[in-house]
């Protein structure tokens, strides 16, 4: 985004423009920086500069990703983690390596979801669900309307105790969201090969972490302000586990929240609404250390001046934003899905994420 530079000059030296300036630029800066987070997401995650870069759908693991495997150490049947982050447009698939750890496999484009950013809570508010999610064998759908699917298991045991309605919320391929998570079918046809080999392999099921963006303190404090700011404190925790010890953090709920690696005198609560009962666990100091520090720096920047990302209707990848843009919904849609499926709100697809003043 360029500056308006015309709206400097009509303030011309009075002191009392200064604020409005100061806005001017910190929204321009604001967007600036969205502008490079999109083309370094575009680097990073070794997205298509064009259509035919995509390839075709396939239902095994590609070799390219069997050898990225080996090189880590990982095996085809080892366990698996999947991470997904809305505002960045992301999901992460994670795999256990030598060491019995956590470590990064690859991160797919998302090339559609919608709603804004904060949890599901009703059947047809078009929000992706945030939360943590387990998935099974029965989970999966080999004969998905989107090529391949698997089921998120929403609501949890705790979004049902608080009541909040819906089913059949979805990674699945294709480019077309209302309230799932579309990869296209060359991402999902990928990312199911590696979820069903893992399953098959012996993991029981695999863990499913959900969150409105990665929860580092500058997001946080750029939406301070947001009425789900609470929960997502409450998401973090258990983000930070992963992040600390590459390991699933185990999670229950209490006191209407969700509780991560928490050991409890006469076990696991039965009722999500309940108050916690007495826990006997220890804090893992390196947890309590990373959250510590991430805690001071998000008091520093909360005293800055933020614009959050606001949403028509959910996110695309820059990179698919880059194609549709090129080529057209039509173009798009035809390269992604086996079938065609039409691209889910073009418009707004191209429009967000935006700055809420426009």
């Amino acid at each position: 985004m360029t500056l308006r530079v015309s709206n400097f000059a009509n303030h011309g030296s009075g002191l009392s423009s200064l604020p409005n300036i100061s806005k001017q630029i910190a929204r321009s800066w604001h967007w600036l920086c969205w502008m490079a987070f999109g083309f370094i997401a575009v680097v990073l995650s070794g997205c298509v500069p064009s259509l035919d870069d995509l390839g075709a759908a396939s239902h095994d693991i590609p070799p390219k990703l069997l050898a990225s495997m080996q090189a880590k150490g990982m095996k085809p049947e080892s366990p698996i983690l999947i991470r997904i982050f809305k505002m960045e447009s992301e999901l992460e698939v994670w795999k256990v390596d030598s060491t019995g750890k956590y470590a990064l496999l690859k991160a797919y484009p998302m090339c559609r979801w919608s709603g804004k950013l904060g949890p599901k809570t009703k059947t047809g508010d078009r929000q992706a669900p945030e939360g943590f999610y387990r998935v099974s064998m029965g989970g999966l759908n080999p004969k998905s309307q989107f090529y391949l699917s698997f089921n998120l298991g929403y609501p949890n045991r705790l979004e049902a105790a608080r009541g909040y309605s819906g089913e059949a919320l979805m990674v699945h391929g294709a480019c077309s969201s209302s309230g799932c998570f579309a990869l296209t079918d060359q991402g999902v046809g990928e990312i199911y090969a590696v979820v069903e080999k893992a399953l098959r392999g012996g993991q029981p099921a695999f863990q499913v972490q959900a969150f409105p963006f990665r929860m580092t303190p500058q997001n946080l404090a750029a939406h301070r302000d947001d009425p789900n700011f609470a929960f997502w404190k409450n998401l973090k925790e258990g983000y930070d586990i992963f992040d600390v010890r590459r390991r699933e953090p185990k999670v229950a709920a209490c006191s209407g929240k969700y509780v991560f690696d928490a050991e409890f005198k006469d076990g696991d609560p039965s009722n999500p609404l309940a108050a916690c009962p007495e826990r006997i666990d220890q804090s893992d100091p390196a947890v309590v250390a990373k959250s510590s520090a991430d805690e001071k720096k998000y008091q520093e920047l909360a005293a800055k001046d933020f614009t959050p990302l606001a949403y028509q209707d959910g996110g695309m990848h820059p990179s698919f934003r880059a194609l549709l843009k090129e080529n057209g919904d039509v173009k798009l849609a035809e390269k992604v899905s086996v079938i065609k499926y039409p691209i889910s709100r073009p418009v707004a697809a191209l429009a967000d994420p935006f700055d809420g003043k426009e």
